[in-house]
């Protein structure tokens, strides 16, 4: 089935949290240790939006089975035109091109707003996320050791930077 690309809807915040919360869950994607709810989302949503940030679902069959959007790297001015991405494909669909066509997009749309760099922190072991990054052209700028804790064990922030 096709994959479309779309700007999020207020209707794809289920499928967001469903796909987040698997990520907290299950996941070093995200160092939360427990599942969020609806109205959070909501929140998240409605302050990226306000902000100009975009968020983006993959679409197939008229179903979020994956979502990517940017927001601050850091707080203050000087930081304006740096992002930092985020990109979560549902369990079964990862593997099938999802994530690289979420952030094609979600590059561009950083072209297009005069961004200037993209980051990416990836808490390892990710080996699939450090690939999609390289493969778009994302060069490692840093390691972080030990910085997160999730499922009892010390966790390492890989640094990932895009000139765009």
């Amino acid at each position: 089935m096709t994959i479309a690309v779309r700007p999020a809807a207020e209707a794809d915040l289920p499928a967001i949290l469903a796909l987040h919360n698997h990520h907290i869950v299950h996941t070093l994607s995200i160092w939360r240790y427990a599942p969020v709810d609806l109205a959070e989302r909501q929140a998240w949503f409605q302050e990226r939006l306000s902000k100009g940030y975009p968020v983006l679902v993959a679409d197939e069959g008229g179903e979020a089975v994956g979502y990517a959007s940017y927001g601050p790297f850091r707080t203050g001015e000087g930081y304006g035109r740096t992002v930092e991405n985020s990109i979560y494909v549902r369990q079964d669909r990862q593997g099938r091109g999802i994530a690289r066509t979420l952030m094609q997009a979600l590059i561009t749309e950083a072209q297009n707003q005069g961004r200037h760099t993209m980051m990416a922190g990836i808490g390892l072991p990710n080996g699939a996320s450090v690939r999609l990054h390289e493969s778009l052209g994302f060069v490692e700028v840093g390691r972080l050791k030990e910085v997160g804790w999730k499922f009892d064990r010390p966790l390492d922030l890989l640094l990932m930077q895009r000139m765009l």
